[in-house]
């Protein structure tokens, strides 16, 4: 185990973060005068664990494989879901285990599902430690993104290295410089998003917990109704801006801060995604008025549309009753997601963007045989070990998801519940489909055998599929 020492010497410190974490939420505890020992309990637990990692591996090299890159990646988001669980253990709501680990990696993954029935009579102190998860969660993905993932080779990741150099002994110093100013820029966000959210009426918890959640593009709200429960399109409008902020790539945020002001205008996935939006916006309110349906307004199909493809799942109306095309119209756009190295999850708007320019590639060379034609994405050529990474992702992530809609249907769901189950698992969106697990219900009536099966989505999804898959391919570990 010597060779995994800095594996676990990291895993310490996220631990011990995550303990000190929950100590947040007993102020409010003391504050909504609901102090008990759930939280302390949890806390003091946590902490021990992370600093016997921490203390029993002082003598790591500092340096990181590809192997253990593989491993830290995988075992940090299951540490931090499995001890993330022992506040909702330890309180008084009674959770059961199976209930309390979904909710810890609903919230860790942001995806946002919930199995709390009733959020208005939910402890403050669990309200916000959901949120906590989530904006965790959210910060973690962005650093991991734009850190390991390249150099992991991960469905295309490699394509945002930031510097050709980058290696895996090399990515543990520059990371660190990288992940302060992510969280700078990601921590001014969230005061920014709480700030207009209290302006335009928000109490002081909400416009916290609920910025926290946006800028993770989370969707975990404080009440059933989600943003629907304050019928503001001021706050509705601040959400929506946010959420977008969340899903354009961090890293671009960085490029801006050094110099390049165009950044946001000139990057071919940013302008793809708005297009996308725009698009999916005008298509389904043409839909609707064909349709005569009348339960809807502009501001609903704005911010559903943006909602869901950013995987945020927050609602505003009960989209599911706008008809099966926008039934359809969803399900797609909860696997198209937002920007690489964003809060967001889906295939991401890249991968179909250059699956669109190989089979543009494929086409001209059965109209010119004896042509050359060469694939570019941002002034980069593109091969064809690349494109083969973007195919078999895409092709995984759609395998994966026809799997878990079967296994989901062999524990009794019905199709719909089990088809968007499984979309919104894999894709980390929160909400699904119907009545059960629709825009105002939970996962709260499913058996606990389709919960785990879909916290494996979940983790799957956040993942990237290989950063787990390949885990459990002997000949990784032979290599």
């Amino acid at each position: 185990m010597s060779n995994y020492k800095t594996v676990f010497f990291t895993l310490g410190i996220l631990q011990i973060i995550l303990g000190i974490s929950m100590i947040i939420p007993v102020f409010a505890q003391i504050l909504f005068s609901e102090l008990d020992s759930s939280f302390i309990g949890a806390s003091i637990a946590t902490i021990i664990f992370g600093t016997l990692f921490f203390l029993s591996n002082l003598d790591h090299d500092k340096k990181l494989n590809l192997q253990q890159a593989f491993l830290l990646t995988a075992l940090s988001w299951l540490s931090i879901a499995i001890f993330g669980s022992l506040p909702f253990i330890f309180s008084s709501m009674e959770f059961s285990v199976t209930d309390s680990f979904f909710e810890s990696m609903s919230g860790i993954t942001t995806t946002g599902s919930t199995i709390i029935g009733n959020l208005e009579n939910t402890p403050k102190a669990i309200l916000l430690w959901r949120a906590i998860l989530q904006w965790l969660g959210g910060i973690g993905i962005i650093v991991m993104a734009i850190t390991l993932m390249p150099i992991m080779n991960v469905g295309g990741m490699q394509l945002f290295k930031i510097s050709n150099n980058d290696s895996s002994e090399k990515i543990l110093p520059k990371s660190k410089e990288i992940a302060l100013r992510l969280i700078y820029i990601y921590s001014i966000l969230t005061l920014l998003c709480a700030f207009f959210y209290k302006v335009f009426g928000m109490n002081y918890f909400d416009s916290l917990t609920h910025s926290m959640t946006t800028i993770a593009t989370g969707g975990f709200s404080n009440y059933n109704d989600s943003i629907g429960y304050f019928d503001s399109a001021y706050i509705e409008s601040v959400s929506m801006v946010f959420i977008i902020l969340g899903s354009l790539p961090f890293i671009a945020y960085i490029k801006f801060l050094n110099g390049d002001k165009q950044i946001f205008k000139n990057d071919s996935q940013i302008r793809t995604f708005f297009k996308i939006i725009f698009f999916s916006i005008v298509i389904l309110g043409i839909y609707l008025s064909f349709n005569n349906i009348q339960s809807f307004d502009l501001r609903s199909i704005l911010f559903n549309v943006i909602s869901i493809i950013t995987g945020t799942g927050y609602v505003n109306d009960q989209f599911d009753s706008w008809g099966s095309f926008t039934i359809v119209l969803f399900l797609m756009l909860m696997f198209i997601g937002g920007c690489a190295g964003s809060t967001t999850c889906g295939v991401k708007v890249f991968r179909f963007q250059i699956l669109y320019l190989f089979i543009m590639n494929q086409i001209k060379k059965i109209i010119y045989p004896k042509g050359v034609f060469v694939i570019k994405y941002a002034e980069n050529s593109i091969n064809e070990k690349f494109i083969a990474s973007i195919i078999s992702f895409i092709f995984f992530y759609f395998l994966i998801f026809f799997c878990l809609s079967a296994l989901l249907s062999l524990t009794g769901l019905d199709f719909i519940t089990a088809i968007s189950g499984a979309a919104t698992s894999i894709s980390n969106v929160g909400p699904g489909l119907g009545s059960t697990i629709g825009p105002n219900g939970n996962f709260s009536s499913l058996p606990d055998i389709s919960k785990w099966i879909l916290t494996v989505g979940m983790i799957l999804g956040r993942l990237e599929l290989f950063a787990i898959l390949i885990l459990f391919v002997p000949a990784f570990w032979r290599n």
